[in-house]
């Protein structure tokens, strides 16, 4: 079971590096997932390869 939960976060951390990398937002990232976008976004955030250029959220 460890190793399928392991294998999971893996798939989900390389599409959310290629989620970025194709220029979605946390937000974006964070409604495919179902998830909030600070959910995300803390889970992720540190993790990402730090050559992506992360999109910034838009100003009101």
């Amino acid at each position: 079971m460890a190793s399928l939960r392991l294998l999971a976060e893996t798939l989900e951390f390389r599409q959310v590096e290629a989620a970025l990398r194709a220029g979605m937002s946390w937000s974006d990232i964070a409604e495919a997932l179902g998830v909030s976008r600070q959910a995300v976004h803390k889970k992720y955030a540190k993790r990402i390869d730090p050559s992506i250029q992360v999109p910034r959220r838009k100003q009101a």
